[in-house]
């Protein structure tokens, strides 16, 4: 039988024991328990360093002095195992953010994306509400950049993707724009927008840090209402407003320099929206550019190490189509908000029409989406 004895505990100036905070069991030789609790019993009063087991989301989490923040953090397996609705399960993590219902929103949306069901509030942005914002993200982060409160704003908040809660400041673009984004694994990038007339302007910022926008190039010529998305190499930007409403650009996002011609959309439209995994890239909804500007449920793909026209993906089969935001895993592509709350998803590899996901907190549109285990990573 073991047998420990302590006459006593100090530490090294000898001005005090150690606290022994939370310990519940050691046990053998191989591993031992800490202590535990759900999501709803994490102490605010610890000091930085202190280890815990979320029984919620079955991960390790440890406190940074601020929040509670997950060892597996780095992965895309996020959810909570106990809830039912959208956040259910582990996956990546979608997030949605801003918008107008048709007042402009702060709020911030977070849901599952290989589940199913209504996403959850998740913390609001930093400044006042805005809408037409970008959304780009590493594992760990999601940036909503740039947007309209109405006026233009430069600013990029930034959320932890393992936790809930309000955004931080990360820092601004170059120019204040309505924008769209994408991102590979480092790099964050702004393409284009409206300030309020159309730009070319291409910025990046590096991921997992505070700081500013870099001029990195310009498209061919400037758009508002695109879509982005993003391979691990390249970056995708679907124009909608330029003379040539119907083309696609690429950048290669390690190097600087300008868009590049890559192909043509299969119908010509303006706030379409876009997404990916590591090898396709899918665009859906928008509006047609002809007035009356009826909204247009077609889905296209490309293959994004080639360059070609877009073939035809499927449809859009919930009717929201215009102004609603995407987000992927390596699996689907989900659009959410738009014209009401309604968010709906496809199996990026395969082809056919959407299927409906759930809801929204709210009825809500033209904000930004993001998620940690997009096609850039």
């Amino acid at each position: 039988m073991s047998e420990i004895r302590v006459n006593s505990i100090g530490n090294e100036s000898n001005t005090g024991g150690p606290v022994l905070s939370g310990i519940t069991t050691f046990s053998g030789q191989q591993y031992f328990i800490p202590p535990k609790g759900t999501t709803a019993e994490r102490p605010s009063d610890c000091p930085p360093g202190s280890i815990r087991f979320n029984t919620d989301t079955a991960h390790l989490e440890y406190w940074n002095g601020l929040v509670w923040l997950e060892f597996e953090a780095s992965s895309e397996e996020l959810g909570d195992q106990n809830n039912t609705d959208s956040t259910g399960g582990t996956g990546t993590r979608g997030i949605y953010g801003g918008g107008n219902t048709p007042s402009k929103v702060q709020t911030t949306n977070f849901f599952t994306i290989s589940t199913q069901g209504n996403a959850r509030s998740f913390g609001d942005l930093v400044g006042a509400a805005r809408i037409g914002s970008g959304g780009c993200a590493s594992r760990t982060r999601g940036y909503i950049v740039g947007g309209a409160t109405p006026s233009r704003t430069a600013e990029i908040d930034t959320l932890v993707f393992s936790s809930t809660g309000s955004c931080t400041d990360y820092g601004d673009l170059s120019r204040v724009a309505a924008t769209q984004s994408c991102s590979s694994s480092t790099r964050g990038f702004s393409l284009g927008g409206s300030t309020p007339s159309t730009i070319a302007t291409i910025d990046y910022f590096a991921l997992e840090s505070t700081g500013s926008g870099i001029d990195f190039g310009d498209l061919t010529e400037g758009d508002t209402g695109g879509g982005a998305c993003a391979s691990s190499i390249r970056g995708i930007y679907w124009k909608a407003s330029t003379p040539n409403q119907i083309g696609i650009e690429f950048i290669t996002m390690s190097t600087l320099g300008n868009a590049v011609d890559f192909g043509d959309k299969t119908v010509s439209r303006t706030s379409l929206r876009a997404c990916s995994n590591s090898v396709r890239g899918v665009c859906a909804g928008g509006f047609a550019t002809a007035s009356p500007n009826p909204a247009i449920n077609t889905i296209d793909f490309i293959t994004i190490a080639s360059t070609g026209n877009a073939q035809d993906f499927g449809d859009m089969s919930v009717n929201n189509p215009g102004n609603s935001q995407a987000c992927a895993s390596s699996i689907r592509g989900v659009w959410s908000g738009g014209t009401d709350a309604t968010m709906q998803f496809i199996e990026i590899m395969s082809t056919g029409n959407s299927i409906d996901f759930g809801d929204l907190t709210a009825n809500v549109g033209n904000g930004a989406a993001c998620s940690n285990g997009h096609g850039g990573l």
